[in-house]
């Protein structure tokens, strides 16, 4: 008697991958709902208007050791009562935390939108805005870190993404 043996299905395929078609349609729809650093930060290098404003959504305490420069400070908090004062409905508002540890973005992305404001959420958050060398201002003035080689090659000009 022969016994047949199935090879084990790793991790990876337990789980079949999506059709074609499925993965593109939500890929495409995560693309509306998020951006990254580099491409916020080319967005707002550019001459004139980027088409959106930046929202830091932390504590105070938070933004005034370091924030995107031009970011509007608004703690998820205080959304509610205050983003009508200080955003244009018609702008839309990439959203920010500390990290992709941290999910203050998206309770603040949800915040926004359920007030009727066009949001992304910026993946990666202050920590990848600063661990990819950008300039960031903190209480005491403009700052910069070195690039980290794990987040962005420190040799060009992007990642090529």
């Amino acid at each position: 008697m022969s016994v047949t043996t199935t090879p084990a299905v790793n991790a990876v395929l337990r789980v079949a991958p999506a059709a074609p078609a499925e993965a593109a349609a939500y890929f495409r729809a995560s693309l509306v709902f998020h951006t990254d650093v580099s491409d916020v930060a080319a967005a707002l290098a550019t001459d004139g208007d980027p088409g959106f404003v930046v929202l830091d959504s932390r504590s105070t305490e938070s933004w005034d050791q370091g924030h995107i420069p031009g970011a509007i400070h608004l703690p998820t908090a205080l959304i509610p009562e205050q983003a009508e004062q200080l955003l244009d409905k018609s702008v839309p508002v990439v959203t920010y935390c500390w990290s992709p540890a941290c999910n203050g973005a998206t309770r603040a992305t949800l915040a926004l939108a359920e007030l009727g404001f066009q949001v992304k959420e910026m993946l990666g958050g202050f920590e990848y805005w600063a661990r990819e060398g950008l300039a960031y201002e903190t209480w005491e003035g403009a700052a910069r870190r070195d690039a980290d080689s794990l987040t962005i090659p420190v040799d060009a000009e992007n990642c090529g993404c």
